[in-house]
């Protein structure tokens, strides 16, 4: 497949989110959060224009990375560091290298603009061929102050994140309104909820 990466447009913007909802649609609970997150990801400071990409094929948007500012609070001294998502990629592409090309592109792009370390929560096993570490090795904890094996760390240049410890905070922009998420969904065509035993959230 020969895939164009090139940043998003706000002409893109609500093609990309109907993507998002197909890519993660009773993924991991009934439905599916991730659209609104991106919306309002865009609507925030945090927001990273420059790392906002989405991967073209056959002059189709079939795949999307964003990233936002975060923060690692050393007694509650806050230090920037970003992390990315979500990753979405369209359901008939997916395990085809988009979602792959997209966050190597992206990573090796945070370097060339000066930032630090990323932070994720991911699967370490799939994130450890970018060089993602669990943060135990940094001392950084989730904002409830516990390793979680989830929890994952980049650092960008050796040494970047080197005294750079304690609580991860994502921010409020991945705080979920029930009620504005319900009316953002009326926007789009209707589409059965399941509830999954694989579901990692029964909501």
């Amino acid at each position: 497949m020969e895939i164009e990466l090139r940043r998003e447009e706000k002409t893109d913007y609500r093609i990309v989110e109907a993507l998002t909802r197909e890519a993660f649609w009773n993924i991991y609970r009934p439905g599916c959060i991730e659209h609104w997150i991106l919306h309002t990801i865009r609507e925030a400071g945090e927001f990273i224009r420059e790392l906002d990409y989405v991967a073209v094929y056959n002059n189709e948007i079939i795949g999307n990375i964003v990233y936002s500012k975060t923060k690692i609070l050393k007694n509650e001294e806050p230090y920037t560091v970003i992390t990315f998502g979500p990753v979405s990629v369209l359901p008939k592409y997916q395990k085809m290298g988009v979602g792959k090309k997209l966050i190597a592109y992206t990573i090796e792009k945070s370097k060339t603009l000066g930032y630090n370390g990323i932070v994720i929560y991911g699967n370490s096993e799939y994130y450890k061929k970018y060089g993602f570490k669990n943060s135990r090795e940094y001392n950084i904890t989730d904002l409830e102050g516990g390793y979680n094996d989830a929890l994952l760390v980049l650092e960008l240049y050796p040494k970047a994140l080197e005294n750079i410890n304690g609580r991860y905070y994502e921010g409020k922009i991945f705080t979920i309104n029930k009620k504005e998420l319900e009316e953002y969904e009326k926007g789009f065509a209707p589409k059965e909820k399941l509830l999954l035993n694989t579901h990692l959230f029964k909501e």
